[in-house]
Protein backbone atom coordinates (compact mmCIF):
# COMPACT_ATOMS: atom_id res chain seq x y z
CA UNK A 1 0.00 0.00 0.00
CA UNK A 2 1.15 3.63 -1.15
CA UNK A 3 0.86 6.45 1.81
CA UNK A 4 -2.27 8.25 1.53
CA UNK A 5 -3.35 5.71 -1.20
CA UNK A 6 -6.76 5.59 -0.03
CA UNK A 7 -9.57 7.79 -0.82
CA UNK A 8 -9.47 10.93 1.51
CA UNK A 9 -13.26 12.02 0.08
CA UNK A 10 -14.40 8.30 1.86
CA UNK A 11 -12.78 9.31 5.23
CA UNK A 12 -14.49 12.53 6.02
CA UNK A 13 -17.86 11.90 3.97
CA UNK A 14 -19.16 9.27 5.36
CA UNK A 15 -20.51 10.05 8.63
CA UNK A 16 -21.09 9.58 11.92
CA UNK A 17 -23.80 9.88 14.39
CA UNK A 18 -25.74 12.53 12.68
CA UNK A 19 -28.44 12.58 14.78
CA UNK A 20 -26.44 14.84 17.34
CA UNK A 21 -25.16 18.09 16.98
CA UNK A 22 -22.23 19.26 14.93
CA UNK A 23 -21.89 15.74 13.29
CA UNK A 24 -22.50 16.62 10.29
CA UNK A 25 -20.20 15.39 7.16
CA UNK A 26 -18.47 18.47 4.99
CA UNK A 27 -17.80 17.31 1.18
CA UNK A 28 -14.70 19.23 0.22
CA UNK A 29 -14.89 18.23 -4.04
CA UNK A 30 -11.31 17.77 -5.26
CA UNK A 31 -8.95 16.41 -2.52
CA UNK A 32 -5.41 15.48 -2.98
CA UNK A 33 -2.43 14.95 -0.39
CA UNK A 34 -0.81 18.10 -1.71
CA UNK A 35 -4.21 20.33 -0.93
CA UNK A 36 -5.36 18.19 2.38
CA UNK A 37 -5.25 18.34 4.77
CA UNK A 38 -4.35 22.29 5.37
CA UNK A 39 -6.64 24.02 8.23
CA UNK A 40 -7.48 22.43 11.81
CA UNK A 41 -10.82 21.74 10.65
CA UNK A 42 -9.37 19.82 7.63
CA UNK A 43 -7.02 18.01 10.29
CA UNK A 44 -10.11 17.16 12.73
CA UNK A 45 -12.29 15.82 9.19
CA UNK A 46 -9.43 13.50 8.39
CA UNK A 47 -9.51 12.43 12.40
CA UNK A 48 -13.30 11.17 11.69
CA UNK A 49 -12.71 8.85 9.28
CA UNK A 50 -11.70 6.51 12.12
CA UNK A 51 -15.16 6.84 13.32
CA UNK A 52 -16.64 4.82 10.07
CA UNK A 53 -16.18 1.11 11.68
CA UNK A 54 -18.34 2.56 14.84
CA UNK A 55 -20.99 4.14 13.30
CA UNK A 56 -24.30 2.42 12.69
CA UNK A 57 -24.99 1.90 8.87
CA UNK A 58 -25.48 -1.70 7.18
CA UNK A 59 -21.64 -1.35 6.13
CA UNK A 60 -18.73 0.81 4.62
CA UNK A 61 -15.97 0.21 2.95
CA UNK A 62 -12.59 1.87 3.55
CA UNK A 63 -10.57 -1.21 2.15
CA UNK A 64 -11.80 -2.33 -0.79
CA UNK A 65 -14.81 -4.87 0.77
CA UNK A 66 -18.03 -4.22 2.58
CA UNK A 67 -17.69 -4.52 6.46
CA UNK A 68 -20.18 -4.54 8.70
CA UNK A 69 -19.95 -1.62 11.35
CA UNK A 70 -18.73 -2.70 15.05
CA UNK A 71 -22.69 -2.05 16.25
CA UNK A 72 -25.41 -3.13 13.58
CA UNK A 73 -26.91 -6.21 14.60
CA UNK A 74 -26.48 -7.77 11.06
CA UNK A 75 -22.52 -8.88 11.99
CA UNK A 76 -21.37 -6.33 15.03
CA UNK A 77 -20.81 -7.18 18.49
CA UNK A 78 -23.90 -8.58 19.22
CA UNK A 79 -24.27 -11.41 17.25
CA UNK A 80 -20.46 -11.82 17.42
CA UNK A 81 -20.12 -11.85 20.96
CA UNK A 82 -23.87 -12.22 22.71
CA UNK A 83 -25.44 -14.45 20.04
CA UNK A 84 -22.47 -16.94 20.31
CA UNK A 85 -22.55 -16.65 24.02
CA UNK A 86 -25.21 -18.52 26.71
CA UNK A 87 -27.58 -15.85 26.25
CA UNK A 88 -29.42 -17.58 23.93
CA UNK A 89 -30.50 -20.71 22.25
CA UNK A 90 -29.31 -21.59 18.70
CA UNK A 91 -31.78 -19.59 16.01
CA UNK A 92 -32.84 -22.49 14.70
CA UNK A 93 -36.70 -21.81 13.96
CA UNK A 94 -37.24 -20.14 10.67
CA UNK A 95 -33.31 -19.25 10.40
CA UNK A 96 -31.66 -17.65 7.54
CA UNK A 97 -29.53 -20.53 7.39
CA UNK A 98 -26.25 -20.83 7.05
CA UNK A 99 -23.72 -18.62 9.26
CA UNK A 100 -26.74 -17.17 11.34
CA UNK A 101 -27.47 -20.85 12.47
CA UNK A 102 -24.00 -21.77 13.09
CA UNK A 103 -22.97 -18.86 15.01
CA UNK A 104 -25.89 -18.71 17.08
CA UNK A 105 -24.60 -22.46 18.01
CA UNK A 106 -21.41 -21.12 18.56
CA UNK A 107 -19.98 -23.15 15.13
CA UNK A 108 -17.22 -21.48 14.15
CA UNK A 109 -15.66 -24.54 12.04
CA UNK A 110 -16.60 -23.10 8.89
CA UNK A 111 -15.62 -20.02 9.53
CA UNK A 112 -12.46 -19.97 7.55
CA UNK A 113 -14.58 -20.38 4.66
CA UNK A 114 -15.60 -16.21 4.96
CA UNK A 115 -14.30 -14.06 2.52
CA UNK A 116 -12.83 -10.51 2.77
CA UNK A 117 -16.36 -8.23 2.54
CA UNK A 118 -18.73 -9.03 5.38
CA UNK A 119 -22.73 -9.86 4.87
CA UNK A 120 -25.07 -11.58 6.78
CA UNK A 121 -24.48 -14.84 6.95
CA UNK A 122 -20.83 -14.70 7.13
CA UNK A 123 -19.55 -11.89 8.98
CA UNK A 124 -16.16 -11.46 8.41
CA UNK A 125 -14.05 -8.79 10.06
CA UNK A 126 -10.28 -9.86 9.53
CA UNK A 127 -10.53 -7.42 6.40
CA UNK A 128 -10.59 -4.83 9.36
CA UNK A 129 -6.73 -4.77 9.94
CA UNK A 130 -6.20 -2.73 6.42
CA UNK A 131 -8.98 -0.24 8.28
CA UNK A 132 -5.99 -0.45 11.24
CA UNK A 133 -3.37 0.59 8.71
CA UNK A 134 -5.66 3.40 7.25
CA UNK A 135 -5.95 4.59 11.13
CA UNK A 136 -2.34 4.26 11.54
CA UNK A 137 -1.64 7.07 8.32
CA UNK A 138 -4.32 9.36 9.81
CA UNK A 139 -2.33 8.81 13.41
CA UNK A 140 0.79 9.83 11.36
CA UNK A 141 -0.45 12.79 9.55
CA UNK A 142 -1.74 14.20 12.84
CA UNK A 143 1.43 13.78 14.76
CA UNK A 144 3.24 15.62 11.30
CA UNK A 145 0.72 18.73 11.29
CA UNK A 146 2.62 21.70 11.18
CA UNK A 147 2.68 24.10 14.63
CA UNK A 148 1.11 26.84 13.11
CA UNK A 149 -1.75 25.06 11.97
CA UNK A 150 -1.92 22.83 15.10
CA UNK A 151 -1.17 23.39 18.76
CA UNK A 152 0.70 20.77 21.01
CA UNK A 153 -2.70 20.38 22.97
CA UNK A 154 -5.44 20.17 19.69
CA UNK A 155 -2.65 17.97 18.07
CA UNK A 156 -2.35 15.52 20.92
CA UNK A 157 -6.09 15.66 21.66
CA UNK A 158 -7.03 14.42 18.03
CA UNK A 159 -4.01 12.08 17.85
CA UNK A 160 -5.41 10.43 21.25
CA UNK A 161 -9.07 10.28 19.65
CA UNK A 162 -7.63 8.42 16.57
CA UNK A 163 -5.15 6.36 18.96
CA UNK A 164 -8.33 5.31 21.16
CA UNK A 165 -10.32 4.20 18.16
CA UNK A 166 -7.57 2.41 16.38
CA UNK A 167 -7.00 0.23 20.29
CA UNK A 168 -10.85 -0.48 20.14
CA UNK A 169 -10.64 -1.89 16.08
CA UNK A 170 -7.90 -3.80 17.73
CA UNK A 171 -9.58 -4.81 20.70
CA UNK A 172 -12.48 -5.79 18.77
CA UNK A 173 -10.41 -7.72 16.11
CA UNK A 174 -8.66 -9.58 19.10
CA UNK A 175 -11.70 -11.16 20.45
CA UNK A 176 -12.86 -11.97 17.55
CA UNK A 177 -9.96 -14.09 16.24
CA UNK A 178 -7.41 -13.74 18.54
CA UNK A 179 -4.02 -11.74 17.84
CA UNK A 180 -3.73 -10.60 14.30
CA UNK A 181 -1.45 -9.20 12.36
CA UNK A 182 -1.16 -5.02 12.29
CA UNK A 183 0.77 -2.39 11.46
CA UNK A 184 0.87 1.17 14.27
CA UNK A 185 3.83 2.56 13.47
CA UNK A 186 3.47 5.35 11.15
CA UNK A 187 6.60 4.98 8.98
CA UNK A 188 6.03 1.35 8.03
CA UNK A 189 2.95 2.05 6.29
CA UNK A 190 4.00 1.63 2.73
CA UNK A 191 6.81 -0.33 3.76
CA UNK A 192 6.06 -3.81 1.62
CA UNK A 193 8.11 -5.83 3.97
CA UNK A 194 5.98 -4.61 7.05
CA UNK A 195 3.00 -5.09 4.92
CA UNK A 196 3.58 -8.38 4.07
CA UNK A 197 4.62 -10.01 7.53
CA UNK A 198 0.84 -11.55 7.88
CA UNK A 199 1.90 -13.08 11.16
CA UNK A 200 -0.35 -13.21 14.61
CA UNK A 201 1.66 -11.64 16.86
CA UNK A 202 1.89 -13.07 20.53
CA UNK A 203 -1.02 -12.29 22.76
CA UNK A 204 1.50 -10.33 24.92
CA UNK A 205 2.23 -7.98 21.87
CA UNK A 206 -1.52 -7.56 20.97
CA UNK A 207 -2.39 -6.93 24.15
CA UNK A 208 0.11 -4.22 24.84
CA UNK A 209 -0.73 -2.41 21.47
CA UNK A 210 -4.26 -1.97 22.70
CA UNK A 211 -2.82 -0.52 25.80
CA UNK A 212 -0.58 1.53 24.31
CA UNK A 213 -3.14 3.60 22.04
CA UNK A 214 -6.26 3.14 25.09
CA UNK A 215 -3.13 4.78 27.71
CA UNK A 216 -1.98 7.43 25.19
CA UNK A 217 -5.96 8.55 24.77
CA UNK A 218 -6.50 8.52 28.19
CA UNK A 219 -3.79 10.88 28.34
CA UNK A 220 -4.20 12.98 25.47
CA UNK A 221 -8.02 13.19 24.60
CA UNK A 222 -10.18 15.88 25.49
CA UNK A 223 -12.40 15.47 28.68
CA UNK A 224 -15.01 16.80 27.26
CA UNK A 225 -16.96 16.60 23.62
CA UNK A 226 -19.95 17.13 21.93
CA UNK A 227 -22.43 14.27 22.46
CA UNK A 228 -21.69 11.30 20.88
CA UNK A 229 -17.94 12.27 20.34
CA UNK A 230 -15.47 10.10 22.45
CA UNK A 231 -14.02 11.57 25.56
CA UNK A 232 -10.88 10.93 28.00
CA UNK A 233 -13.67 9.24 30.45
CA UNK A 234 -14.43 6.93 27.12
CA UNK A 235 -10.64 5.91 26.92
CA UNK A 236 -10.45 5.48 30.51
CA UNK A 237 -13.60 2.65 30.44
CA UNK A 238 -11.89 0.81 27.40
CA UNK A 239 -8.76 0.55 28.83
CA UNK A 240 -9.84 -0.62 32.41
CA UNK A 241 -12.18 -3.27 30.42
CA UNK A 242 -9.10 -4.10 28.23
CA UNK A 243 -6.89 -4.41 31.53
CA UNK A 244 -8.99 -6.45 33.48
CA UNK A 245 -9.38 -9.18 30.21
CA UNK A 246 -5.64 -9.40 30.21
CA UNK A 247 -4.84 -9.16 33.87
CA UNK A 248 -3.77 -12.28 34.39
CA UNK A 249 -1.24 -12.46 31.96
CA UNK A 250 0.10 -9.06 31.82
CA UNK A 251 2.02 -7.30 34.88
CA UNK A 252 0.39 -4.71 36.44
CA UNK A 253 -2.96 -4.62 34.21
CA UNK A 254 -5.35 -5.01 37.27
CA UNK A 255 -3.65 -2.30 38.85
CA UNK A 256 -4.12 -0.09 35.82
CA UNK A 257 -8.03 -1.26 36.13
CA UNK A 258 -8.28 -0.06 39.23
CA UNK A 259 -6.78 3.08 38.92
CA UNK A 260 -9.23 3.82 36.13
CA UNK A 261 -12.09 3.32 37.99
CA UNK A 262 -10.41 5.86 40.30
CA UNK A 263 -10.25 8.48 38.02
CA UNK A 264 -14.01 7.62 36.37
CA UNK A 265 -15.44 7.70 39.74
CA UNK A 266 -13.19 10.93 41.26
CA UNK A 267 -14.82 13.05 37.91
CA UNK A 268 -18.16 12.87 39.52
CA UNK A 269 -20.13 12.73 36.61
CA UNK A 270 -22.07 9.29 36.95
CA UNK A 271 -23.73 7.18 39.04
CA UNK A 272 -26.28 4.57 38.32
CA UNK A 273 -29.55 6.14 37.46
CA UNK A 274 -32.38 5.14 39.66
CA UNK A 275 -35.42 7.35 38.59
CA UNK A 276 -38.16 5.72 38.67
CA UNK A 277 -37.04 2.93 41.52
CA UNK A 278 -37.56 -0.64 40.76
CA UNK A 279 -38.50 0.37 37.12
CA UNK A 280 -35.53 2.68 36.73
CA UNK A 281 -33.00 -0.85 35.35
CA UNK A 282 -35.74 -0.70 32.15
CA UNK A 283 -36.34 3.07 31.90
CA UNK A 284 -32.37 3.90 31.23
CA UNK A 285 -32.59 2.62 27.79
CA UNK A 286 -35.77 4.28 26.35
CA UNK A 287 -35.37 7.27 24.05
CA UNK A 288 -36.64 9.77 26.38
CA UNK A 289 -33.37 8.62 28.79
CA UNK A 290 -30.60 9.35 26.55
CA UNK A 291 -27.00 10.22 27.97
CA UNK A 292 -28.32 10.01 31.44
CA UNK A 293 -26.41 10.14 34.80
CA UNK A 294 -25.16 6.04 34.66
CA UNK A 295 -23.80 6.76 30.74
CA UNK A 296 -20.19 7.18 29.98
CA UNK A 297 -20.84 6.79 26.46
CA UNK A 298 -23.37 5.27 24.01
CA UNK A 299 -23.43 5.27 20.38
CA UNK A 300 -26.70 8.05 19.38
CA UNK A 301 -29.26 7.16 16.73
CA UNK A 302 -31.99 8.84 14.97
CA UNK A 303 -35.37 7.89 14.10
CA UNK A 304 -34.57 9.43 10.47
CA UNK A 305 -31.69 6.64 10.54
CA UNK A 306 -32.29 3.90 7.66
CA UNK A 307 -28.73 2.00 7.62
CA UNK A 308 -27.53 4.56 4.63
CA UNK A 309 -24.65 6.84 4.98
CA UNK A 310 -26.80 10.02 4.48
CA UNK A 311 -29.26 9.50 7.19
CA UNK A 312 -27.61 9.16 10.15
CA UNK A 313 -27.16 6.06 12.50
CA UNK A 314 -29.90 3.70 13.11
CA UNK A 315 -31.02 1.07 15.91
CA UNK A 316 -32.90 -1.79 14.20
CA UNK A 317 -32.22 -4.37 16.90
CA UNK A 318 -36.25 -4.46 17.65
CA UNK A 319 -36.35 -6.53 13.88
CA UNK A 320 -34.29 -8.88 15.04
CA UNK A 321 -35.68 -9.91 18.24
CA UNK A 322 -39.70 -10.32 17.91
CA UNK A 323 -40.80 -13.02 15.90
CA UNK A 324 -42.01 -12.54 12.81
CA UNK A 325 -45.75 -13.61 13.80
CA UNK A 326 -45.75 -11.75 16.98
CA UNK A 327 -49.06 -9.60 17.46
CA UNK A 328 -50.03 -6.29 17.77
CA UNK A 329 -52.79 -7.48 20.34
CA UNK A 330 -53.72 -10.45 22.66
CA UNK A 331 -56.66 -10.48 20.89
CA UNK A 332 -58.83 -10.30 17.95
CA UNK A 333 -60.61 -7.86 18.79
CA UNK A 334 -57.55 -5.48 19.31
CA UNK A 335 -57.79 -4.14 22.48
CA UNK A 336 -55.43 -5.38 24.73
CA UNK A 337 -51.92 -3.76 23.48
CA UNK A 338 -48.86 -6.35 23.24
CA UNK A 339 -45.15 -4.74 23.51
CA UNK A 340 -45.00 -4.91 19.77
CA UNK A 341 -48.26 -2.67 19.08
CA UNK A 342 -45.78 -0.28 17.48
CA UNK A 343 -44.26 -2.87 15.01
CA UNK A 344 -45.72 -6.13 14.92
CA UNK A 345 -43.77 -9.26 13.94
CA UNK A 346 -40.07 -8.57 13.21
CA UNK A 347 -37.85 -9.84 10.50
CA UNK A 348 -36.92 -13.34 12.67
CA UNK A 349 -36.01 -14.47 15.32
CA UNK A 350 -32.43 -13.91 15.05
CA UNK A 351 -31.44 -13.16 18.89
CA UNK A 352 -33.15 -14.43 22.33
CA UNK A 353 -33.05 -15.61 25.47
CA UNK A 354 -32.48 -19.47 26.68
CA UNK A 355 -35.14 -20.15 28.64
CA UNK A 356 -31.89 -22.09 31.07
CA UNK A 357 -30.42 -18.26 31.27
CA UNK A 358 -33.39 -16.90 32.11
CA UNK A 359 -33.95 -19.23 35.16
CA UNK A 360 -30.65 -18.03 36.39
CA UNK A 361 -32.19 -14.76 37.75
CA UNK A 362 -33.19 -14.36 41.19
CA UNK A 363 -36.53 -14.32 42.23
CA UNK A 364 -37.53 -10.20 42.37
CA UNK A 365 -34.47 -9.22 40.41
CA UNK A 366 -36.45 -6.37 37.99
CA UNK A 367 -33.80 -6.89 34.83
CA UNK A 368 -35.79 -10.29 34.57
CA UNK A 369 -38.48 -8.19 33.29
CA UNK A 370 -36.82 -6.84 30.03
CA UNK A 371 -37.69 -10.91 28.89
CA UNK A 372 -40.49 -11.40 27.04
CA UNK A 373 -41.84 -15.26 28.18
CA UNK A 374 -44.51 -15.50 25.78
CA UNK A 375 -46.01 -13.71 23.17
CA UNK A 376 -49.31 -14.52 21.07
CA UNK A 377 -49.64 -15.35 17.29
CA UNK A 378 -50.72 -12.98 14.63
CA UNK A 379 -53.37 -15.13 13.80
CA UNK A 380 -57.24 -15.28 14.19
CA UNK A 381 -57.30 -17.35 17.60
CA UNK A 382 -54.22 -15.28 18.73
CA UNK A 383 -52.52 -18.19 20.08
CA UNK A 384 -50.41 -18.31 22.75
CA UNK A 385 -46.75 -19.12 22.38
CA UNK A 386 -44.69 -19.61 26.13
CA UNK A 387 -41.85 -21.72 27.33
CA UNK A 388 -43.31 -24.95 25.88
CA UNK A 389 -43.45 -24.51 22.63
CA UNK A 390 -39.80 -23.01 22.80
CA UNK A 391 -37.85 -24.87 19.92
CA UNK A 392 -40.67 -25.84 18.09
CA UNK A 393 -42.72 -22.17 16.98
CA UNK A 394 -39.87 -19.72 18.27
CA UNK A 395 -36.56 -19.85 19.34
CA UNK A 396 -36.34 -18.68 22.75
CA UNK A 397 -37.85 -15.71 24.88
CA UNK A 398 -37.50 -12.29 23.58
CA UNK A 399 -35.48 -9.18 24.30
CA UNK A 400 -37.68 -6.19 25.26
CA UNK A 401 -34.41 -4.39 26.48
CA UNK A 402 -34.51 -2.11 23.71
CA UNK A 403 -38.20 -1.61 23.50
CA UNK A 404 -40.40 -0.34 20.67
CA UNK A 405 -41.28 3.22 21.52
CA UNK A 406 -42.42 4.63 17.64
CA UNK A 407 -44.75 3.26 15.21
CA UNK A 408 -41.80 2.43 12.49
CA UNK A 409 -39.31 0.64 11.16
CA UNK A 410 -35.88 1.56 13.03
CA UNK A 411 -36.51 2.94 16.68
CA UNK A 412 -33.80 5.95 17.73
CA UNK A 413 -32.83 4.27 20.98
CA UNK A 414 -29.37 4.67 21.91
CA UNK A 415 -26.89 1.42 22.02
CA UNK A 416 -25.17 1.23 25.25
CA UNK A 417 -21.32 1.17 24.56
CA UNK A 418 -20.40 1.80 28.33
CA UNK A 419 -22.50 2.04 31.68
CA UNK A 420 -21.08 2.99 35.11
CA UNK A 421 -22.66 -0.25 36.35
CA UNK A 422 -20.34 -2.37 34.24
CA UNK A 423 -17.65 0.30 35.49
CA UNK A 424 -18.88 -1.09 39.27
CA UNK A 425 -18.79 -4.68 38.50
CA UNK A 426 -15.16 -4.32 36.55
CA UNK A 427 -13.99 -2.35 39.82
CA UNK A 428 -15.21 -5.35 41.94
CA UNK A 429 -13.27 -8.13 39.78
CA UNK A 430 -10.60 -6.36 39.37
CA UNK A 431 -9.90 -6.15 42.91
CA UNK A 432 -10.88 -9.37 43.72
CA UNK A 433 -8.32 -10.90 40.70
CA UNK A 434 -5.70 -8.76 41.93
CA UNK A 435 -6.08 -9.76 45.41
CA UNK A 436 -6.95 -13.00 44.73
CA UNK A 437 -9.81 -12.82 47.77
CA UNK A 438 -13.18 -11.50 47.85
CA UNK A 439 -13.21 -7.73 48.19
CA UNK A 440 -14.01 -6.05 51.36
CA UNK A 441 -17.47 -5.28 52.28
CA UNK A 442 -17.48 -1.71 51.97
CA UNK A 443 -16.20 -2.19 47.88
CA UNK A 444 -19.30 -4.98 47.91
CA UNK A 445 -21.30 -2.34 49.00
CA UNK A 446 -19.87 0.71 46.72
CA UNK A 447 -20.03 -1.99 43.76
CA UNK A 448 -22.25 -5.57 43.08
CA UNK A 449 -24.53 -4.89 46.20
CA UNK A 450 -25.31 -1.09 44.60
CA UNK A 451 -26.14 -2.84 41.23
CA UNK A 452 -28.01 -5.55 43.24
CA UNK A 453 -29.87 -2.55 44.88
CA UNK A 454 -31.23 -0.68 42.23
CA UNK A 455 -32.05 -4.52 40.53
CA UNK A 456 -34.62 -5.24 43.87
CA UNK A 457 -32.18 -7.33 44.89
CA UNK A 458 -30.53 -7.65 48.75
CA UNK A 459 -26.62 -7.97 48.95
CA UNK A 460 -24.39 -10.80 48.03
CA UNK A 461 -24.19 -12.91 51.05
CA UNK A 462 -23.89 -16.43 52.97
CA UNK A 463 -22.06 -18.95 50.55
CA UNK A 464 -21.40 -16.52 47.36
CA UNK A 465 -19.24 -14.79 49.39
CA UNK A 466 -17.58 -17.49 51.36
CA UNK A 467 -14.72 -18.02 49.09
CA UNK A 468 -13.23 -16.47 45.99
CA UNK A 469 -13.92 -18.95 43.67
CA UNK A 470 -18.00 -18.51 44.64
CA UNK A 471 -17.48 -14.88 44.41
CA UNK A 472 -16.41 -15.05 41.26
CA UNK A 473 -18.99 -17.65 39.86
CA UNK A 474 -21.66 -14.71 41.56
CA UNK A 475 -20.00 -12.06 39.99
CA UNK A 476 -19.70 -13.70 36.06
CA UNK A 477 -23.69 -14.00 36.74
CA UNK A 478 -24.24 -10.70 37.76
CA UNK A 479 -22.44 -9.17 34.82
CA UNK A 480 -24.46 -11.49 32.74
CA UNK A 481 -27.84 -10.21 33.85
CA UNK A 482 -26.62 -6.61 34.29
CA UNK A 483 -25.18 -6.41 30.65
CA UNK A 484 -27.70 -8.52 29.04
CA UNK A 485 -27.22 -8.06 25.15
CA UNK A 486 -24.91 -5.27 25.39
CA UNK A 487 -22.06 -6.74 23.14
CA UNK A 488 -19.58 -8.13 25.98
CA UNK A 489 -20.62 -11.80 26.89
CA UNK A 490 -18.36 -14.22 25.26
CA UNK A 491 -15.38 -11.77 26.51
CA UNK A 492 -16.78 -12.05 29.89
CA UNK A 493 -16.64 -15.92 29.44
CA UNK A 494 -14.12 -16.39 27.96
CA UNK A 495 -11.96 -14.71 30.57
CA UNK A 496 -13.22 -16.53 33.32
CA UNK A 497 -12.69 -19.51 31.34
CA UNK A 498 -16.38 -20.81 31.28
CA UNK A 499 -17.22 -19.97 27.98
CA UNK A 500 -17.52 -23.78 26.64
CA UNK A 501 -19.15 -24.50 29.77
CA UNK A 502 -21.72 -21.92 30.17
CA UNK A 503 -22.80 -22.65 26.61
CA UNK A 504 -23.20 -26.15 27.04
CA UNK A 505 -25.46 -25.89 29.99
CA UNK A 506 -28.28 -23.28 27.89
CA UNK A 507 -28.30 -24.08 24.51
CA UNK A 508 -27.19 -27.76 25.18
CA UNK A 509 -24.04 -27.59 22.25
CA UNK A 510 -20.31 -26.96 23.11
CA UNK A 511 -18.77 -24.26 20.73
CA UNK A 512 -16.57 -25.76 18.36
CA UNK A 513 -13.91 -23.40 18.98
CA UNK A 514 -12.73 -20.39 20.82
CA UNK A 515 -12.02 -17.79 18.32
CA UNK A 516 -13.34 -17.80 14.71
CA UNK A 517 -10.99 -18.51 12.20
CA UNK A 518 -8.61 -16.66 10.26
CA UNK A 519 -10.30 -16.77 6.55
CA UNK A 520 -8.78 -19.11 4.08
CA UNK A 521 -8.53 -15.85 1.53
CA UNK A 522 -5.71 -14.33 4.22
CA UNK A 523 -3.85 -17.73 5.32
CA UNK A 524 -3.26 -18.66 1.52
CA UNK A 525 -2.10 -15.22 0.45
CA UNK A 526 0.40 -15.46 3.55
CA UNK A 527 1.61 -18.72 1.99
CA UNK A 528 2.04 -17.36 -0.96
CA UNK A 529 4.75 -14.46 0.13
CA UNK A 530 6.07 -17.36 2.33
CA UNK A 531 4.76 -16.80 5.80
CA UNK A 532 2.60 -18.95 8.40
CA UNK A 533 -0.42 -17.09 9.20
CA UNK A 534 -1.89 -19.59 12.10
CA UNK A 535 -5.34 -20.15 10.92
CA UNK A 536 -7.13 -20.60 14.33
CA UNK A 537 -6.03 -19.31 17.85
CA UNK A 538 -7.34 -20.56 21.60
CA UNK A 539 -5.95 -18.81 24.44
CA UNK A 540 -4.25 -21.02 27.54
CA UNK A 541 -6.41 -23.00 29.38
CA UNK A 542 -9.14 -23.34 26.28
CA UNK A 543 -8.79 -27.13 27.22
CA UNK A 544 -9.58 -26.84 30.90
CA UNK A 545 -12.68 -25.17 29.77
CA UNK A 546 -15.06 -28.42 29.98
Amino acid sequence: MKKKIFSLITCITLCLYSCENNFDPNIYGQLFSSNFPKTESDYESYLMGCYIPFNNTWTYNLSGNAQHTMYVPEGGVIRMFDSTSDYGLPWAIGNWGGGWLQLSQGNFANTQLYGAGSNGGSPSHFAKIRDITRFTEIIGTLENAPEDILSTEKRNNFVGEARLLRGLLMYYLLHMYGPVPVITDPALVGNSEAEQNLVRPTLAEMATSIYNDFAYAVDNMAETAIRGRYTANYARFCLMRHCLNEGGHMNGYYDKSIEMYQALKASGKYSLYTAGGLTAYAEQFKQGNKFNSEVIMALSTSASGDGTNPKGDFNPISLYVVPSDAARYEDAGNTIPTPYVLQGGGWSQCFNVAPLFYDTYEEGDVRRDVIETHYYQNNAARTLRDRSTVGITWSGFIINKFPIEIGQQFQPTDIPLARWADVLLMYAEATARKNNAVPSGDILDETINAVRARAGLDPLSGNKIASYDAFMDAMLTERGHELLYEGCRKIDLIRFNTYRRNCLKTKNLAPTHQYMKIPDYAVNQANDIGKTLTQEYSRPGWEQDI
